[in-house]
């Protein structure tokens, strides 16, 4: 293969100054920092939001701007959270399509134990959820305490988990990612409200397009080969990928949505480079910037007791229900692939990725706010008791990864002894 030809194979954009620019902010790819900008940018959301000019700030980012012509009425909120939150909803989608056909959902036997933990995560926390708020007019809320936030599970690992063995990384991993397709599903299935189906049809349209055009980029396309500029075929999946995120918008389906398809539908080895480039602004503008946003309420001035039923319900159901859900069902699941002779992890280890799967944080912000649309006391309450319910999850999480990993490294040098 000649030189030129490898430059394309491994570079199929042909973007050489993205990917340096991209090279150079590695650091934030870091899943420390990744977590880390999170915390802070949420740190700081709340604690502007509590200060003597927090009420004018909030206004601000809730103020809506109409764009007249293009029939767009957002706050600066919602294009966070409507708009470049879609880059972030891509990249998952990317990670989500390579583990299933590269990856470690790529089969039946590897999917069993991740599939059957996530389910377990998503309906004991509904369930607690539900049971609590019962009687109550917030039923709407189950999905919030459902959702484990990548990043942060990922980066508390990485902090307290040296020793621990690939495998538990690989499993959070697995399980982080079809937790955010159920995530997914709940946005598009709970979270649409009057849809348009013209404008399905026509996102449908660009989607398939955008998809089509990405296979140009395949490293061994007659359009790489025969050497052609690549910079059209990139500005076309740029308007395309806007167009999709248009009209999804428009459709009444939520914008976020959007991302998903194109991540899903884009050429494979194409979507890896995009995903490369779009990571590090994913990681260190896209995300923490929503969850300054988000984390941006106003303490609500009121006694324990007056608090509604959906804080509580949130707050309990995220660490204990992730805890407990995962635990059972990862159990039952690790039975089950033992007996068939699938990848089988130990209850220790199960226990360690049920504590991290209690930081629901981003998802679990998104879905508090489309829960509750239009009842912004709820919002703030739903906000506070997934950054508490979060921390609390982080707090236990941290404590029993380093007591695991703890372990993990007493039982190396035994093993280096009897050596």
């Amino acid at each position: 293969m000649e030189d030129s030809t490898l430059d394309l194979y491994t570079n199929p954009f042909g973007l050489e100054q993205a990917l340096m620019t991209a090279s150079r902010m590695n650091f934030i790819r870091s899943e420390r920092y990744a977590a880390a900008l999170l915390l802070i940018a949420a740190a700081l959301g709340l604690l502007l939001a509590n200060l003597s000019f927090g009420n004018d700030m909030i206004a601000f980012f809730d103020e809506h701007r109409d764009l007249g012509i293009f029939g767009l009425d957002l706050s600066i909120s919602h294009w966070i959270s409507d708009g470049i939150l879609a880059l972030f909803f891509f990249n998952v989608a990317v990670e989500l399509k390579r583990e299933l056909v590269i990856g470690d959902l790529n089969s039946a036997s590897k999917a069993a134990l991740p599939a059957f933990a996530a389910l377990g995560g998503v309906i004991i926390p509904a369930v607690i959820y539900l049971v609590v708020t019962s009687g109550s007019h917030l039923s709407s809320g189950w999905p919030v305490p459902t959702a484990t936030d990548i990043a942060f599970a990922l980066g508390v690992l990485a902090v307290f988990g040296k020793g621990l063995p690939t495998r538990v990384r690989v499993f959070l991993l697995a399980l982080a990612v079809l937790d955010d397709l159920i995530a997914i599903l709940i946005i598009a299935f709970f979270f649409t409200q009057d849809a348009q189906m013209q404008y399905i049809g026509f996102a449908a349209i660009t989607a398939t397009l955008f998809g089509m055009i990405s296979r140009l980029l395949k490293p061994r396309s007659n359009w790489i080969l025969s050497r052609k500029p690549q910079w059209p075929l990139v500005a076309s999946l740029v308007v395309l990928g806007v167009l999709t995120w248009y009209f999804t918008y428009q459709s009444g389906v939520h914008a976020t949505i959007a991302g998903v398809v194109l991540g899903l539908v884009m050429a494979r080895v194409p979507a890896g480079r995009a995903h490369y480039i779009i990571e590090p602004y994913s990681n260190g503008v896209v995300l923490p910037l929503f969850a300054f946003s988000a984390a941006m309420v106003a303490i609500p001035q009121v006694s324990i007791s007056a608090l509604s039923p959906a804080f509580w319900g949130i707050i309990i159901a995220l660490p204990v229900g992730k805890f407990v859900g995962i635990t059972l069902a990862g159990w039952l699941g690790a039975s089950i692939s033992k007996r068939r002779g699938g990848t089988v992890l130990a209850l220790p280890d199960i226990i360690v990725v049920a504590c991290l799967g209690g930081i629901g944080f981003t998802v679990s912000l998104l879905m508090g706010e489309l829960a509750f649309r239009g009842q912004n006391e709820v919002i703030d309450e739903a906000t506070l008791a997934v950054l508490l319910g979060s921390g609390i999850s982080m707090v236990i999480s941290a404590i029993v990864v380093m007591l695991r990993a703890r372990t993990y490294r007493a039982h190396a040098r035994e093993r280096t002894l009897a050596g």
